[in-house]
């Protein structure tokens, strides 16, 4: 089994084994993937207009030098509209790490840790500590960070960081509770939209998902591989469903954990009424996970969950939930909020071991504001909680530091990244005074988390982001690949819905499902099942059996569970999925952002 802080590095990585799945003989693999095989449709071809776009452009020269000590960087200028290729550039950063075995290197591994907003060079820079010894033996991990984002060209929708504090100023809460907030959190938003279709247009309006394929497509030219081997994670998969899209017969290998339906993400005519997370169902997802948690932790009782010892927990979250609603707590002169609290169960939500952390807080939130605490017992709960919010602040501060350049005043792009993507790629509601109503909506369908996902796409409506990029894809998403994607879909993931993984396998006629109990956001590195059934697909293009369901490796509240397959079928799945619906050497690259709400890109929790 992979170390427990190995597994909780890679989920730290991204929020900020002994079992495994028997594998398919390669002989289904080339059948499903041979368009020569009987009975099986030919794959799709790359469109003359896509072809025309990227293969027009010069297969560019990378300058590798060497970087963060075992790492090697480069620079490319690539086509700010891939219409104009020979026009206006922008610049793209790339990282690798070298296959540890160059005799039987296969080629390069494309890498993206989500976001929107999220480095490419961060992650593959990270591979070592996650990725298992046959992918780092085999492959050369490349990263790349997207158009707009990190050590790339910048998208900056503001003219200077006074600008932009002053602006975003209301959006200094994990979401806003009351009309007071609401009016500030929109005021805030609309200029955001504001700021990156006027000052940030040039680059905001050339973001969209369709563009980091298509310089994805032209990196793989690059370094010098005929067909692309991906592996996405969160926001991440979406990428690799477009590539797969866009260039169907242009695949090795792809998997994508944590996954995006690209139908939801767009938005139809039909959806265009709807908050992106009322398509994506986010707040599904971490209200689910958080009931069972509390359900786990009734059932275990107070040895093992220590706000067991209080009564049902769920009943007791809720009402934890609405006293805080009523009145913010004030531990040791910091006041923790109701936005507070769900904004940081959402938070722990994102770690596999997230269900520790669930139960200290929501146990120390208790016996601070519980009128049946002892005097002694509340100063206790209170200081515990001052002790952990100040490290949890301080660790923020230094996040956001790391991944900023040393400037006395410098500029955060992360909002104005993860927005250019965000609402260049699809459709959303109209006017920005809608979301109030939405939103409470959504909270009475998901609650407590209905509200914490949907307002972050706010700064996307209509009355507020009016720039487009004229050659974002929309689809289709149902093309036949020349190779299949794997799907990896985990129940609990309190980001991107298990639903999710499901419906967006059923598009790509030529994919494969593979399930996972696990919890926290994505399933590689905490199934050993998982990360078994991945590696091994990405290095020999082996699928894990139709209807494999792994089970994960930490399980809240159980002792040192070993890790095993589950043997139900795939029934069992499709019930589970009808259930869920309802900078130099020696420096270090910043932590990997996955796809989270607003306020968390912030670093305001």
């Amino acid at each position: 089994m992979r170390p427990r802080h190995r597994i909780l590095a890679r989920h730290r990585i991204l929020a900020a084994g002994v079992a495994g799945a028997t594998l398919v003989p390669a002989l289904v693999v080339t059948a499903l993937a041979d368009p020569g095989a009987a009975g099986v449709r030919a794959a799709d071809t790359t469109s003359p207009v896509e072809q025309k776009r990227v293969d027009s452009v010069p297969t560019p020269k990378l300058g590798w030098y060497k970087c963060y000590g075992n790492a090697e960087c480069a620079t490319v200028r690539l086509p700010l509209d891939y219409d104009d290729p020979k026009g206006a550039t922008t610049e793209i950063a790339v990282l690798r790490i070298k296959a540890r075995n160059a005799k039987k290197r296969i080629g390069s591994l494309f890498v993206n840790p989500g976001g929107p907003g999220g480095q490419g060079t961060a992650l593959a820079y990270q591979a070592p500590d996650f990725l298992g010894a046959d992918v780092l033996d085999r492959f050369d991990i490349v990263g790349f960070d997207p158009r707009g984002i990190g050590f790339s060209d910048n998208v900056a929708c503001f003219k200077s960081t006074k600008d932009q504090t002053l602006a975003l100023a209301g959006l200094d809460v994990a979401f806003p509770v009351g009309a007071k907030q609401e009016a500030a959190y929109i005021k805030s938003a609309k200029a955001l939209g504001k700021g990156c279709s006027t000052t940030g247009k040039k680059l905001a309006g050339a973001m969209s998902t369709a563009q980091a394929a298509r310089d994805m497509d032209v990196l793989r030219r690059a370094v010098g591989d005929k067909t692309l081997s991906y592996l996405g994670f969160s926001y991440g998969t979406a990428l690799g469903q477009y590539y797969a899209n866009m260039f169907p017969d242009r695949l090795r290998v792809s998997a994508v954990d944590g996954v995006i339906n690209p139908v939801s993400w767009t938005g139809t005519p039909k959806t265009a009424d709807q908050t992106l997370d009322d398509r994506l169902l986010s707040a599904d997802g971490a209200y689910k996970a958080l009931r069972e948690i509390l359900v786990r932790c009734g059932k275990a009782g107070k040895t093992k969950c220590q706000f067991a010892a209080y009564g049902d927990p769920v009943k007791n979250f809720d009402v934890l939930a609405k006293r805080l609603k009523t009145k913010p707590a004030d531990i040791d002169g910091m006041k923790v909020t109701y936005a507070d609290l769900i904004g940081g169960m959402l938070g722990f939500l994102y770690l596999p071991d997230g269900y520790e952390i669930v139960d200290a807080m929501v146990t120390d939130l208790w016996k601070a504001t519980s009128s049946t605490s002892t005097a002694a017992e509340a100063a206790a709960a209170r200081k515990a909680l001052a002790a952990r919010i100040a490290q949890r602040r301080a660790e923020v501060e230094q996040q956001k530091k790391s991944a900023q350049k040393i400037l006395d005043f410098p500029y955060d792009n992360s909002l104005d990244a993860f927005s250019s993507v965000v609402c260049t790629d699809g459709l959303h509601p109209k006017k920005a005074g809608n979301w109030p109503a939405l939103t409470a909506a959504s909270d009475k369908r998901a609650p407590y988390f209905g509200r914490a996902w949907g307002w972050s796409s706010v700064q996307c409506a209509g009355d507020a982001w009016t720039v487009r990029d004229e050659d974002a894809y929309t689809g289709p998403f149902n093309r036949r690949t020349n190779a299949p994607v794997l799907f990896v879909g985990n129940y609990y993931d309190p980001a991107t819905n298990y639903v999710d993984a499901v419906s967006s396998s059923k598009l790509l006629p030529n994919s494969r499902l593979l399930s996972s109990d696990s919890w926290g956001h994505t399933a590689y590195g905490t199934s050993a099942c998982v990360t078994k059934a991945v590696d091994g697909y990405l290095v020999n293009g082996t699928l894990p059996p139709v209807g494999t369901v792994c089970v994960g490796d930490i399980q809240p509240f159980a002792k040192d569970p070993e890790p095993a397959l589950d043997t139900r079928g795939p029934a069992d799945a499709s019930a589970m999925a009808t259930q869920v619906g309802a900078a130099g050497n020696g420096a270090k690259l910043p932590p990997v952002a996955t796809r989270v709400p607003t306020s968390v890109l912030l670093g305001t929790r």
